[in-house]
């Protein structure tokens, strides 16, 4: 089975829905009705299954996606405020639940069709076709950056807009007065005329009666409010004061523990079980046989984990046992080698005659670059407390995709998903990480087998050694230059192509272009991680490019200035970073700047990395970023996930490496999967340009580009080209940068 783009997946959801557009044959009409029950109580009134208004005048949005730490309930809240004109003071949120009437279609429109523009008599018609297409895929999904851009601009804002249009027309009846002539002032009705004012609650009931505008006027930016503004987000209160509840917090009367073990090679099954090592042991409850791993469960988690570590398990041999990472990297080798042997390479973007141009070519620089597989690691580990009761299976978890994981539980239990049902709690981490149902499925499988609540935690090294990897791979290159140092073509080829599809493409204006791939299977399973390709391909590209300004004989920030003609949105970037890091100045004995540029989910960033080499050791000291979403709707919120994103970038690019051995991951814990220290980490400023572009999203942009900045950096400090991360595993020793040879 090929791979697959976000895009494709929703594309393909729909068909597989059996969508078919008639007419208005399957416009979503008024579903207040279908969800008051299960968001708002009887005083309480719901709008668009978005909003509901309280008697006291308290708006509460509802908001479609898991909180893993970005913020996203604050700034969601915000757009549907500011649309609103509501009070801030006012506005409470709650997750939406885990049930089909919240399938976001808001997501999917947003992202299948961007910014379309539709008429208002195909609204109603374009929306339904989405939710039946997202019911029909259980889609709630909280990843790729695209909460904001897709949720917050195609539902939220207009969720809000079209709720105070209802509110000003029941407002205008009750005082027998045009619409036109009142206006919304911070949750307030107010005709000035008249000089009358009441609030938003006193004409709810009424309003929601009305029917709502397909296509409400929006906001302009100048009109914003409170978009734009740094308000104090909801999530840091409690996660300060402790009463946030995280999925493993949850807590049920006679509730026991579980935890498991599967094969340390991946696929594998269960071969035979010998409980008598741990039939005296304290607490112990049961043991269970799931297949692909074995649980045990028992009155705490510290017994089931002692037991299962004393339990003798036997599993099968799939092939695998003794693959070893040096054997995944030379099967990468072999088949890139030979798809251009036998011309059968996968064409990812293409334009001009690049072998023309490299015959022709008064310079060719040439280079191959490796990066390793990568665990997610998030703080909490996979957790989900299941209890099945009265012909239903509920469950307490942290997921990114609650209706997502609600049906597969309920497949894998043979109910029907409305049996099901799912709380979701913080998310210690996510990372694309709890994107997947493994461990809710386990749960649920546990808690078939007893009576009573079960707690199920994976330990740290189950977690480790049973992730949904990022990919490891191979990107190599060939650069022309004309005797200006200009590059007059551009070939790259790596292995295996994921998500999203324009991850390695390049913005600089090179007129022959050469991108393709191979196909080069492993027994390793994949996952979306921080970025998803996106995390490879900017460390591939902007370290080539660097290489062949060096090459070049040119600055690498003008460098890249000058090839950016085209592409006014990274050159602005770009030059901002530069300017902020005061590019072009001397730095102390044994220290160097690098700088990259990417852009990822809509939204485009440079850093520049600032790096002291210490025993041959490096230090990132400042990390400075220039980022361009469009719009910062919570500018402090961009500026947390900008810092979010380099730390995990740079840990990735300094420590993380996942390497098979004997068929299976070596690592354990962060003893040998190491994590970047607070006394390790750089200093980070963040500069926000709004340049009106579409908006994009925050969570995952600040990751790809630190990676070839720092390397770079180490290059401009020491003269050595590090091609192959993580840095740990080289000598940074300093060379003459005079005599280095990049090619």
């Amino acid at each position: 089975m090929g791979k697959w783009t976000r895009r494709a997946f929703i594309s393909a959801g729909v068909l597989a829905g059996g969508v078919v557009v008639f007419g208005i044959a399957i416009r979503p009409g008024d579903r207040s009705d279908k969800v008051a029950g299960l968001i708002a109580n009887d005083e309480e009134t719901v709008f668009n299954v978005w909003v509901k208004i309280a008697p006291d005048n308290r708006v509460t949005a509802i908001i479609p996606h898991a909180d893993m730490g970005q913020g996203v309930h604050t700034t969601l809240a915000m757009m549907l405020a500011d649309e609103m004109d509501a009070d801030w003071d006012l506005i409470e949120f709650m997750e939406a639940p885990a049930h089909k009437e919240f399938a976001n279609y808001a997501l999917a429109k947003g992202y299948a069709a961007g910014d379309v523009d539709f008429p208002s008599w195909l609204v109603d018609t374009v929306d339904g076709f989405f939710l039946t297409a997202t019911k029909a895929m259980n889609l709630q999904i909280t990843g790729g950056s695209t909460s904001v851009p897709t949720t917050g601009q195609v539902g939220m804002r207009v969720a809000g807009a079209a709720t105070k249009a209802v509110l000003l027309q029941a407002a205008a009846n009750a005082w027998d007065v045009p619409a036109s002539e009142l206006k919304a002032q911070k949750s307030i009705i107010v005709h000035e005329a008249s000089s009358k004012r009441a609030p938003f609650a006193e004409f709810a009931r009424a309003a929601a009666e009305l029917s709502q505008p397909a296509k409400p006027s929006l906001k302009t930016p100048d009109e914003y409010t409170i978009m734009g503004t740094d308000v104090q987000r909801f999530d840091v209160p409690p996660k300060v004061d402790g009463s946030a509840k995280f999925g493993i917090d949850a807590q049920l009367p006679g509730m026991k523990y579980a935890t498991v073990k599967a094969s340390p090679v991946f696929g594998t099954l269960v071969k035979s079980i010998d409980n008598s090592s741990i039939q005296d042991m304290a607490g112990v409850r049961k043991v269970i046989n799931l297949g692909d791993a074995v649980a045990v469960v028992a009155d705490g988690y510290w017994q089931a984990k002692k037991a299962l570590d004393r339990l003798d398990v036997e599993f099968e041999q799939n092939g695998n046992e003794s693959v070893e990472q040096s054997d995944i990297f030379s099967q990468f080798a072999t088949d890139m080698d030979r798809v251009v042997a036998n011309g059968d390479e996968i064409t990812d973007f293409s334009q001009g005659d690049t072998n023309l141009a490299l015959t022709s070519a008064d310079a060719v620089v040439e280079a191959e670059y490796r990066v390793p597989y990568l665990a997610h690691a998030p703080m909490e580990p996979m957790n989900c407390t299941a209890w099945i009761h009265d012909d239903v299976c509920e469950l307490w978890t942290g997921t990114q995709n609650p209706l997502g994981f609600a049906a597969e539980v309920a497949d894998t239990l043979e109910m029907d998903i409305s049996k099901v049902q799912l709380h979701n709690g913080y998310l210690g981490g996510g990372f694309g990480r709890r994107a997947f149902a493994d461990y809710t499925i386990q749960a649920a499988r546990i808690a078939a087998e007893v009576p009573y609540p079960v707690k199920l935690i994976w330990s740290r090294e189950e977690d480790m050694r049973h992730d949904h990897y990022r990919q490891a791979s191979i990107s190599r290159f060939k650069a022309a230059l004309d005797s200006s140092g200009k590059p007059t073509a551009w070939v790259n080829q790596y292995v295996e192509k994921y998500d999203p599809e324009e991850a390695p493409h390049i913005p600089y204006s090179i007129d022959n272009q050469f991108i393709h791939y191979a196909e080069s299977k492993t027994h390793v399973p994949w996952g979306f991680w921080r970025s998803v390709d996106h995390s490879l391909h900017a460390f591939f590209t902007e370290s080539f490019i660097d290489e062949i300004a060096f090459r070049a004989g040119k600055d690498p920030y003008q460098y890249r200035h000058d090839l950016l003609e085209n592409a006014p949105r990274f050159r602005d970037v770009l030059d901002l970073a530069a300017e902020k890091s005061n590019w072009g100045e001397p730095l102390p004995e044994n220290w160097g700047r690098g700088i990259a540029v990417h852009k990822s989910f809509g939204t485009v960033v440079s850093q520049v990395v600032e790096v002291e080499i210490v025993d041959g050791q490096v230090f990132p000291r400042r990390a400075i970023c220039a980022v361009d979403a469009g719009f910062a709707m919570h500018p402090d919120g961009i500026k947390a996930q900008m810092e979010s994103g380099i730390i995990y970038g740079l840990t990735a690019a300094l420590y993380s490496d996942i390497s098979i051995r004997r068929g299976a991951v070596a690592q354990s814990n962060f003893h040998d999967y190491q994590m970047l220290r607070m006394d390790k980490s750089p200093e980070i400023e963040t500069y926000i340009i709004n340049s009106g572009a579409r908006v994009g999203g925050a969570g995952e942009p600040g990751t790809p580009a630190i990676a070839p900045a720092l390397v770079n950096a180490i290059f401009n400090a020491t003269g050595k080209r590090i091609r192959e991360l993580p840095v740990r595993l080289h000598d940074l020793t300093r060379e003459d940068l005079g005599s280095k040879d990049v090619a």
